[in-house]
């Protein structure tokens, strides 16, 4: 589980203190948090943190690590919960983190060639850093700047493009927020453009609905594929990746930007 599902969270949680509530993520008894959490939550209005059980005025939310309402698992393979539909999460900043976000100036691509490279899944999101290089080289020679997010997880830069170094996922989220658009895989990312308003085009293929984690602002591309969940590499979703054209994503990016 990675930050992509804390940022969920905060989407289910949204609004919360508006109606003079909070929400807590756990069993109805105990607040449950994986490493991410507080990392996404920090400052977040709407959540309340371990040891808050007993606060008045909160609202449990079962969505916690192994419980995350979207899926069950079924053998070697995810059977999603066609009733769930995220909602774009919220992460709030402090003003030195603002400041920080704007290091890199505003209006640049950030593309992101593979997400989370060392889940088993990884394999079935995999678009191709051939394809992605591609739509890199088209988009700067349309004049556009385009920037890849360069951590000691991330793929390696891509040939061509401006590597902005990062100091957390925070960091990266508070720069995303001024980009013009995220080109990338299904994953914490797209979450995170989400989140921050950002357009996006996202390669879902044949692993996970667009209609359970996708978000309608986004450009979704499957490949024509139902969703198939395996949690090991298949032939079906890489025929679906396969099937997603450098054309198809240039096209939805130029619409969007």
């Amino acid at each position: 589980m990675g930050f992509g599902d804390q940022l969920l969270g905060s989407g289910l949680a949204k609004g919360a203190a508006a109606r003079g509530r909070r929400i807590a993520f756990g069993n109805g008894i105990k607040i449950i948090w994986d490493q991410h959490s507080a990392e996404v939550f920090r400052g977040n209005p709407n959540i309340v943190a371990p040891g808050s059980e007993c606060a008045d005025r909160i609202d449990w939310i079962p969505f916690y690590k192994g419980h995350r309402l979207y899926n069950r698992q079924a053998g070697d393979r995810w059977v999603w919960n066609m009733d769930f539909h995220a909602i774009p999460g919220e992460m709030y900043f402090d003003d030195a983190e603002r400041k920080a976000g704007a290091r890199f100036g505003k209006g640049f691509v950030i593309i992101e060639p593979q997400s989370a490279p060392w889940k088993s899944v990884a394999a079935n999101k995999d678009w191709g850093r051939a394809k992605f290089q591609a739509v890199a080289d088209r988009l700067k020679a349309a004049g556009h700047k385009v920037a890849q997010f360069q951590s000691d997880k991330g793929s390696p830069v891509l040939a061509g493009v401006t590597a902005l170094k990062t100091t957390s996922f925070r960091d990266a989220v508070a720069v995303l927020s001024h980009a013009a658009i995220y080109i990338g895989s299904e994953g914490g990312l797209h979450h995170a453009a989400a989140a921050v308003g950002i357009p996006a085009v996202v390669l879902f293929g044949g692993f996970i609905p667009p209609s359970v984690t996708g978000y309608t602002t986004h450009a979704n591309l499957t490949g024509g594929a139902e969703a198939c969940g395996s949690l090991k590499p298949c032939s079906h979703c890489r025929k679906a990746m396969e099937a997603i054209s450098v054309e198809e994503v240039i096209e939805e990016a130029r619409e969007r930007l």
